[in-house]
């Protein structure tokens, strides 16, 4: 009976392990946060846990004070990076910890941050825009081209929200996104707005660049995760060229040079 339940306690804690890493690492959080919350969590409960991070499963293996063992192999799925899932989730490895949460009770607070909504994308669409204004004013823009590129960044961030809600490539949609915001963005050059048209230019898709993949990618490869860190700067790469590929067939289509 007792190696029945003790199996049954592996099994349990290794199966929200599994559920509770997968989730965390699609939010967007880094290897060595992963590790750190799951191994706080699995101590607490008397286990030892070993785990291979790749890009998109983390395999599993929990081990009890018994010595009994069982394997796991959580997919990570499309990434939806939500910072308030990662704090949310972080503080639950702390429950677990200070307060000696049960896996059950665990599970429980698990699904409900599960469930835990969206930001209102009209909310982050103009905040968006306004966060890139402040940018391209930050870059020595004046106040005509920051209004420039405000107006192309609600427009390709409109368009980003909208291509990828209806399942499109994510590489389209940055290279479409770039095209627009650029296209839209030479109105500085095509009406003389203001007197730093280029900064408006160079700024109207900063908004596309994937700083969360570049900083995770360099923060796994400080910790020795040269597999997720090799794939994780492979895709900001490639979306990096993606968003430069637009921005130069706008250019191009508009007749603007930057040099």
């Amino acid at each position: 009976m007792d190696v029945m339940t003790n199996t049954a306690s592996v099994n349990a804690i290794g199966h929200f392990l599994s559920d509770y890493a997968a989730l965390l690492l699609r939010s967007g959080a880094t290897c060595i946060r992963l590790e750190k919350n799951v191994e706080r969590m699995a101590a607490r409960w008397g286990m030892d846990v070993s785990m291979t991070i790749m890009p998109r499963h983390i395999h599993f293996a929990v081990t009890d004070s018994d010595g009994h063992s069982e394997t796991f192999i959580a997919t990570i799925g499309k990434n939806l990076i939500s910072y308030n899932v990662i704090t949310r989730l972080s503080k639950l490895s702390w429950k677990v910890a200070d307060c000696g949460l049960s896996p059950v009770e665990a599970r429980g607070i698990f699904e409900k941050i599960k469930q835990t909504p969206c930001a209102d994308k009209w909310w982050v669409l103009v905040a968006a825009s306004l966060a890139n204004g402040a940018f391209c004013r930050l870059f020595g823009g004046d106040a005509m081209a920051v209004g420039v590129v405000f107006a192309a960044t609600l427009a390709g961030y409109y368009l980003k929200q909208t291509l990828l809600g209806a399942k499109w490539d994510v590489r389209v949609t940055f290279v479409a996104c770039a095209f627009v915001s650029s296209v839209l963005a030479a109105a500085g050059y095509l009406f003389s707005l203001g007197g730093t048209p280029d900064v408006a230019m160079a700024t109207s898709v900063l908004y596309l660049v994937p700083g969360i993949p570049f900083l995770n990618a360099f923060s796994d490869m400080v910790d020795g995760h040269y597999i997720c860190f090799f794939s994780r700067m492979t895709d900001a790469a490639i979306l990096t060229c993606c968003l430069s590929a637009g921005l130069c067939l706008g250019m191009k289509l508009m007749n603007v040079g930057m040099f």
